[in-house]
């Protein structure tokens, strides 16, 4: 269905995945996160855009196809695949997946590069410097520290290697300046704000031009009327790369619905590593080709594993698949969303991921939910309890219900995820402080009318906390609202004030959030 002329935009996309390796739990992390801020605007409305996808050419990408064996392209269909199925599994809801393989791509980097050469910004010369094929990067020998094998390594880690080959080069140099005053006009383009100072150092050190163009490889994008055959110049991967997030959004039509609709994009999600690409290249690329700069970059930290970094050579890379299958899907989109402050880095243990399960989702919530619906199927005819007016308590628990949005709302406008979570939690605990307080079952027999107000509150809290929570636990947020009844079309942040209908039926309740049990321990314990 068309959004209405009156309905705000939003358009947000997470980095596009190296395909040189199957998915790990950082890849994850990243598209869960970018999807919690897809789903939250859905729910507050907007129109919204939400992109993933892959990142498919260059010279790691081929070395990487070669080595086992297979045509680049088929490499790549095979690894996208895996990409595309993590999404499906993990229950992205992304709205486009962009693969730099395509056509619409190619057209869209072709064109970009002519208008930033018809504006005078690239110009042939020879390149000779250090350069990471892991990285896809060049570095100065000023960036470099020596191994011990006494050889140069890029800050990452990766080796590099004295490369000397005719490139095309962008004038990134000219666009220090430019790039320093749209960072003071716009303090939260690059989000959180200690990275941001990290770019503004680096950029006010002076920028030197990008090499833009390979001709030691082929698989890639050419350059257009470069020389045809094996001297032909193939596109920087982080020119092509980069150039998907207005492709995914209709460029080079801007003419297009889709391209007038969403772009500049609102967010771009990456990881910390990738800051520089996105924070310089990007928006001098922009800037050259006389197109509109997006209008956030937020750099997300790293998850570690029981705090060292995930590493093949340590043998403790996670698999999204494993941590779903281990401790359920919602489980860990929670536990990946609340457990840090989003932008920094953090660390994975089994320990912190049953705790958050069995505290925050078993005892809290689902705990809430489950003895409240079936103190209502035991005691109010399976029924929305019929409640009479409302007392001070009552009163205060449904306003704190409401009014908490507004703070939620606040810490997504600048990515806090997890202080989002933490503001619903509070509400979470102020329903099971009120229902100790209250005791319903008490009052069953000595005041049912007061039972019923009070199930009822509860109830109807309940309703506003699974409309809250659907951006992270999307599933079993859609099992407590079916079981209050609450109808599809009625399950978004302006449903808030529309309240349960006393006497509708309701379903048996079943419970939502297990308790997380080793398997030596016995059957995992039922809460709802």
């Amino acid at each position: 269905m068309a959004a209405s002329p009156d309905t705000k935009t939003y358009y947000l996309t997470t980095a596009i995945s190296y395909v040189n390796g199957a998915p790990h739990l950082g890849h994850a992390y990243e598209a869960i996160s970018a999807d919690v801020i897809a789903r939250f605007k859905r729910l507050d409305g907007y129109d919204v855009m939400f992109l993933t996808g892959t990142d498919e050419h260059g010279q790691k990408v081929e070395k990487t196809a070669k080595d086992a064996g297979e045509d680049p392209k088929a490499f790549c269909d095979r690894i996208a695949a895996e990409f595309i199925a993590m999404t499906g599994m993990l229950d992205i809801s992304n709205d486009d997946f962009i693969r730099t393989t395509e056509d619409r791509h190619v057209r869209s980097v072709q064109e970009i590069w002519k208008r930033i050469a018809d504006n005078g910004d690239i110009y042939l010369d020879k390149y000779a410097g250090w350069y990471s094929v892991r990285d896809e990067a060049f570095f100065g020998e000023n960036e470099l520290t020596k191994g011990g094998d006494g050889k140069f390594v890029a800050p990452s880690g990766a080796p590099v290697e004295w490369v000397e080959e005719s490139s095309y080069f962008f004038k990134l140099s000219e666009y220090g300046d430019r790039l320093l005053e749209h960072y003071d006009a716009n303090p939260d383009f690059i989000l959180p704000h200690y990275r941001r100072n990290e770019v503004v150092n680096f950029v006010k050190q002076g920028l030197t031009d990008l090499s833009v163009s390979r001709t030691t490889f082929d698989w890639g994008i050419p350059v257009p009327d470069s020389q045809d055959g094996p001297d032909g110049h193939i596109m920087y991967v982080w020119l092509d790369a980069l150039t998907n997030y207005i492709t995914a959004a209709g460029f080079p039509d801007e003419d297009s619905e889709s391209y007038r609709k969403y772009w500049p994009a609102d967010l771009h999600i990456i990881g910390k590593d990738i800051l520089r690409f996105h924070t310089i290249y990007w928006p001098a690329f922009l800037m050259s080709a006389g197109l509109p700069l997006p209008r956030r970059v937020f750099g997300h930290g790293f998850l570690n594993i029981e705090g060292e970094k995930m590493s093949k050579s340590l043998g403790n890379v996670i698999t999204p698949k494993s941590m779903v299958d281990a401790f359920g899907l919602d489980q860990t989109r929670y536990f990946l969303m609340r457990e840090v402050p989003y932008g920094n880095d953090g660390s994975f243990s089994k320990e912190s991921m049953v705790n958050r399960i069995n505290s925050d989702l078993a005892n809290d919530l689902g705990n809430l939910g489950q003895r409240v619906l079936s103190m209502i199927a035991k005691n109010c005819d399976a029924k929305v309890p019929t409640p009479a007016d409302p007392n001070d308590d009552d009163q205060a628990l449904s306003a704190a219900a409401v009014d908490v949005l507004a703070r939620m709302r606040d810490a997504m406008e600048t990515q806090q995820i997890h202080k989002m979570l933490e503001s619903i939690w509070s509400v979470v605990g102020d329903a099971n402080r009120y229902v100790d307080a209250q005791a319903p079952w008490a009052l069953r027999k000595i005041d049912p009318i007061r039972m019923a107000t009070v199930l009822y509150t509860l109830a109807d809290v309940i309703r506003v906390l699974g409309i809250y929570v659907q951006s992270v636990v999307p599933g079993s947020a859609a099992t407590l609202l079916d079981q209050l009844a609450v109808a599809g079309d009625a399950r978004s942040f302006s449903d808030i004030g529309a309240h349960l209908t006393p006497g509708t039926p309701l379903p048996k309740p079943v419970p939502v959030f297990p308790r997380y049990v080793d398997e030596d321990g016995g059957e995992k314990e039922g809460a709802a």
